[in-house]
C-alpha cells in the first residue's frame, strides 16, 4: 500500500540531509518537537498544513516544491493498473456546469512541472 505521509516524510528527510541539518535544528527551527518531527520523516505521523508550512520555512523550501516531489514519488510508486483520471470538475460559469475531460497524465507524457530545488 502507498501511503502518502511515508513518501512525505521521504522528501522532508532528504532534503533535510542534502542541507546536513540534524533533526534538532530543523525542529528548532520549525519549532516542532524533535519526536514529532521524527514520526513524520519517517512516515509514522501525517503532518498538518501547519506543520508542514512551519518544516518547509525551517529548510527554506517552498510547500509546492515538496509536493511536486511528493507526487513524483507516488506516481513511480503506484501500480501501473490503477486507472488514469480522465476528467476534473470544471470551474462554474454561468453557461457551464459540466465535467471539462483533460489529458491523461500518461497521455501529457511527463507534464507535471518538475522543481529545480527539490531533489527525488
Amino acid at each position: 500500500m502507498t501511503l502518502l505521509r511515508r513518501h512525505l516524510g521521504a522528501v522532508l528527510r532528504g532534503q533535510r540531509e542534502r542541507q546536513q541539518r540534524t533533526l534538532r535544528d530543523v525542529s528548532a527551527s520549525a519549532r516542532v518537537s524533535l519526536g514529532y518531527l521524527s514520526e513524520i520523516e519517517r512516515g509514522h505521523k501525517e503532518a498538518s498544513s501547519e506543520l508542514l508550512s512551519a518544516v518547509c520555512d525551517a529548510l527554506g523550501l517552498r510547500i509546492s516544491d515538496v509536493l511536486y516531489a511528493v507526487a513524483d514519488d507516488l506516481a513511480l510508486a503506484e501500480p501501473l493498473s490503477v486507472p488514469v483520471l480522465e476528467a476534473v470538475p470544471a470551474r462554474r460559469d454561468s453557461a457551464q456546469t459540466a465535467l471539462e475531460p483533460v489529458a491523461s497524465i500518461s497521455a501529457a507524457g511527463g507534464a507535471r512541472r518538475r522543481s529545480p530545488r527539490v531533489a527525488a
